[in-house]
C-alpha cells in the first residue's frame, strides 16, 4: 500500500504539467506594443556607450540631451516557471537591457527605445531582436545575432553586422560603411560619396546604390565560387581600379549588384 500511495503522489504533478502545457493555446501571444511604458534616465558623462540587450527589439536615437533615457514596454506569460523578468543597469559605460522568461512553455516580448546624447559613439549588441537607428553623426556599430538591422540618415563611422536577418541601410552620408550578414541580405543606399564601403554577405543578395561622383569607384564585387558563380554580379557605375572611393561586395550565396542611385 505503501508503494501504490507514493506513485499516486508522483503522477500528480506529471498530469499537471501536461494540461498546463496543453491550456497554452489559451493564453495568445505576447505583445510588447500593447503594454504598458516605464521610462528611466542614466546619468552619463562619457564619450561612448556601449548598449548590451538581449531578447529585445531595440531603437536607438540621437538626441539633445545629457543623461541616457530608456523607454521599455514588455508583455508576455509563462508557464511552470518565471518571468517576464526585466532589469536595466549602466555599469562603465555599457547599458545592460535584459528579459528573462524561464518556463516549461512562454512567450515574452521586449521593445527598448535608448535615446543618447547626440555627440557619443555608440555600440549595439544584441542577441535576439531587431536594431533600429537613425540620425546618427556619432560612430556607430551594430551587432545582432538574430534579427534585422534597419538604419537611416547616418553620417558618423558605420559597422553594421547580422548573424541572421537582413541589413538595410537608407540615405547615408557615412565616409566609412562595413556591412556583413552570415544569413540575409545587405541593401546600402548612399547620397554621397563615401571613401570606403565593404559588404559581405555568406548567404543572401547585396544591393549597393551610390551617389554621382567626380571620380569614378573601384569597384571589387564577386558572388559565390569564381569556378561555379552562385548569382549574378551587375556593376553599373563609373568605375577605376586606381580610384579613391572604394567599394568592395562579396556573396557566397546571393546576387550583387553596385548602381547609381541617381
Amino acid at each position: 500500500m505503501a508503494v501504490s500511495r507514493h506513485r499516486r503522489h508522483r503522477l500528480v504533478p506529471a498530469a499537471a504539467v501536461v494540461v498546463a502545457v496543453l491550456g497554452v493555446g489559451g493564453c495568445g501571444r505576447a505583445d510588447a506594443r500593447e503594454a504598458s511604458v516605464e521610462r528611466k534616465a542614466f546619468a552619463f558623462s562619457g564619450t561612448a556607450l556601449t548598449v548590451d540587450a538581449d531578447g529585445s527589439a531595440l531603437e536607438i536615437v540621437p538626441d539633445c540631451i545629457e543623461d541616457v533615457q530608456v523607454t521599455r514596454q514588455i508583455d508576455g506569460w509563462v508557464v511552470l516557471g518565471s518571468g517576464p523578468e526585466a532589469s536595466w543597469v549602466t555599469r562603465d559605460g555599457t547599458l545592460t537591457l535584459e528579459v528573462a522568461c524561464e518556463a516549461v512553455a512562454s512567450d515574452c516580448e521586449a521593445r527598448h527605445t535608448v535615446k543618447v546624447p547626440r555627440d557619443v559613439a555608440v555600440t549595439v549588441v544584441d542577441d535576439k531582436g531587431s536594431v533600429t537607428a537613425e540620425g546618427f553623426t556619432a560612430a556607430l556599430k551594430i551587432t545582432s545575432d538574430s534579427g534585422s538591422v534597419p538604419v537611416r540618415d547616418s553620417s558618423g563611422p558605420l559597422r553594421l553586422a547580422c548573424d541572421n536577418g537582413r541589413i538595410v541601410a537608407e540615405r547615408i552620408t557615412s565616409r566609412t560603411v562595413t556591412a556583413t550578414s552570415a544569413n540575409g541580405s545587405v541593401r546600402l543606399g548612399l547620397t554621397a560619396v563615401p571613401d570606403r564601403v565593404e559588404t559581405v554577405s555568406d548567404n543572401g543578395r547585396i544591393h549597393i546604390e551610390l551617389p554621382a561622383s567626380r571620380a569614378p569607384y573601384a569597384v571589387s564585387a564577386e558572388s559565390g565560387d569564381a569556378d561555379v558563380g552562385n548569382g549574378d554580379v551587375g556593376i553599373a557605375v563609373p568605375t577605376d581600379d586606381d580610384s579613391a572611393p572604394i567599394v568592395t561586395a562579396r556573396s557566397d550565396n546571393g546576387e550583387v549588384v553596385v548602381r547609381s542611385a541617381n
